[in-house]
C-alpha cells in the first residue's frame, strides 16, 4: 500500500472554500447581465483600478503597446506562435469531413463546421501569461473562428505590451483590456459595446473558472479549468533536485497550485523534501510556491511501477511528468491525465510556453473524461443525411414506421409513411388511432 510521506489540505476544506466563489461569481454575473456597460466599468474600477471610456483597444493603442515590446521579446513570441500554429494545423488536418453512401439512395455524412465566434481569456494580474494568447486565439483562428475576442487585465495599470502584441499577432480581432469574471460575462452576455461571443475559452483564476462553470450552456466553453496541478512520477534514475524544480516550478501559479510526488524510492522522497526547501531559499516566487506545497503538496512512496501507475490513475493530474527508467510504461498505460512530458530532457514549462502543444488543460480528474484544447474544441462536428432515390425514400421509411410505432410515436410513423407512399409501391395508410397498451 502506498505511503504518503506529506498531504495536503483535504477534499472538504476545498469544497467549502468553492462555495464562497460561487456565489460571489453569481452576483457579478447578474450585475453585468442587467446594467451592462455601466456594470463592467465599475468592476472593473473595484478590482482593476481600470476604467477607460472603452476597453477595447484601437489600432492606434495596439501598435503604441507593441513598439514598446523589445524587439528579442518579438522574436519569441513569433518562434512559439510558429510552434503552436504548425502543431494546430496537423491537427486539424486529421479532421476530415465525411460523406458515404451507406446503402443504395443513401447518403450520410459530416461537416466540420468552426465556431462563429469565440472569446479568450488571458489571465495577467498576477503573472502577464502572454503565452494563453497563442494557445487560445492562435488555435482559433488556425481552426477558422471568423470573429476572436481576447480580454486580458491591466498590468500595473496599463496594457501589458507583451501580452497585447501576443494577442494581436496570434490573429485577434478585438483586443479587450478587461480582466476577471466582468470580462468573461462581457464576453458571454454581451454589452451596449460588446457583441456576445458563442464560446468562452482560457485559463483563469478560480473566480474566472467559476464564471465560465456558470455561463456553461449560454454559451459553450472549453473545459473547467481550475489550478495548475503538476506531478512528478520518478524513481531513482533521476535527481531530487530536478525532481523539486519540477514541482515548484508550477507550484508558483499560486497558493491552491497542488504538486504531487509519485515514487517507488524512499531515499528519493526524502531527498526531494529537502531539495525542495532548499529551492525555496532561492526561488524569487518562493512566497506563493511555498503556501502551495505547504498546503496542496504530496509525496507518494510505493512498493513498484503498478501502484505509481494506480495511484498516478486516481489523481488524473493536468501535468504529468515522467523521470523514470523506463518511462514508456506510464507513456502506454495512462489513460488519465491532461498532458505528459516524457523523460527528463522535456518539462511543463516546455508545454506551457513554446514547444507547440497547448496548455489549457484538465484540472480536478476531468482528465478522465477530457482532453486538453485543442483546434478541434473549436470546431463542430454536424450530420446531414440526403435520400437520391425513390426506392431507398420507400425502404427506409416502412422500417422508420414500424420502429416508431413500436415507441408509440404516431407521429413520427406518419412522417415516415408520406414517404412510403409517395415513393413506393406499398399502400400504407396514415396511422390515426391510438395505439393499445400491451395486455
Amino acid at each position: 500500500m502506498a505511503e504518503v510521506l506529506k498531504s495536503g489540505f483535504d477534499q472538504g476544506q476545498i469544497k467549502a472554500a468553492d462555495q464562497k466563489v460561487r456565489q460571489t461569481v453569481a452576483d457579478i454575473l447578474a450585475d453585468v447581465e442587467a446594467r451592462g456597460d455601466e456594470a463592467v466599468r465599475e468592476l472593473s474600477k473595484h478590482f482593476d483600478n481600470w476604467a477607460p471610456d472603452s476597453f477595447r483597444m484601437t489600432d492606434d493603442e495596439i501598435a503604441e503597446a507593441i513598439a514598446k515590446v523589445d524587439p528579442r521579446d518579438l522574436e519569441d513570441i513569433h518562434y512559439a506562435q510558429d510552434q503552436i500554429r504548425y502543431f494546430a494545423e496537423q491537427q486539424k488536418a486529421c479532421l476530415k469531413d465525411l460523406e458515404v453512401e451507406t446503402q443504395p439512395g443513401v447518403i450520410l455524412g459530416h461537416r466540420n463546421i468552426p465556431v462563429n465566434a469565440v472569446g479568450c481569456y488571458i489571465p495577467g494580474g498576477k503573472y502577464p501569461m502572454l503565452a494563453s494568447a497563442h494557445m487560445s486565439v492562435l488555435t482559433a483562428k488556425v481552426a477558422g473562428v471568423k470573429r476572436v475576442v481576447a480580454a486580458a487585465p491591466p498590468f500595473d495599470g496599463l496594457p501589458h505590451p507583451a501580452i497585447v502584441a501576443a494577442m494581436y499577432y496570434a490573429g485577434a480581432d478585438e483586443i479587450l483590456v478587461l480582466g476577471g469574471v466582468q470580462a468573461m460575462a462581457a464576453m458571454a452576455l454581451g454589452t451596449e459595446t460588446i457583441e456576445p461571443v458563442d464560446m468562452l475559452v482560457g485559463p483563469g483564476n478560480m473566480f474566472v473558472a467559476e464564471a465560465k462553470r456558470q455561463l456553461f450552456g449560454q454559451v459553450g466553453i472549453d473545459l473547467l479549468a481550475g489550478p495548475t496541478e503538476t506531478m512528478v512520477i520518478a524513481d531513482d534514475s533521476v535527481d531530487a533536485e530536478l525532481c523539486a524544480i519540477d514541482l515548484l516550478g508550477q507550484a508558483e501559479h499560486g497558493p491552491t497550485s497542488p504538486a504531487v510526488l509519485i515514487t517507488d524510492s524512499k531515499t528519493l522522497a526524502t531527498d526531494v523534501l529537502a531539495a525542495v526547501d532548499r529551492q525555496l531559499e532561492v526561488l524569487p516566487t518562493a512566497e506563493v510556491a511555498a503556501q502551495a506545497w505547504r498546503d496542496y503538496g504530496q509525496v507518494i512512496v510505493c512498493r513498484d511501477r503498478d501502484e505509481m501507475l494506480e495511484q498516478a490513475e486516481a489523481l488524473a493530474f493536468e501535468h504529468v511528468q515522467v523521470m523514470t527508467r523506463d518511462p514508456d510504461f506510464f507513456a502506454d498505460n495512462l489513460r488519465s491525465y491532461g498532458a505528459l512530458f516524457i523523460g527528463p530532457r522535456t518539462n511543463v514549462a516546455f508545454g506551457d510556453k513554446v514547444i507547440g502543444t497547448n496548455h489549457t488543460l484538465p484540472t480536478r480528474r476531468a482528465g478522465r473524461y477530457t482532453g486538453g484544447l485543442w483546434v478541434g474544441k473549436f470546431i463542430k462536428t454536424h450530420t446531414y443525411q440526403r435520400i437520391t432515390t425513390d426506392e431507398a425514400s420507400a425502404r427506409v421509411g416502412a422500417v422508420a414506421s414500424r420502429l416508431c410505432m413500436l415507441e408509440g410515436f404516431s407521429g413520427h410513423a406518419e412522417q415516415a409513411n408520406a414517404r412510403v407512399r409517395r415513393y413506393g409501391n406499398r399502400d400504407i395508410q396514415p396511422y390515426t388511432a391510438a395505439p393499445r397498451d400491451a395486455d
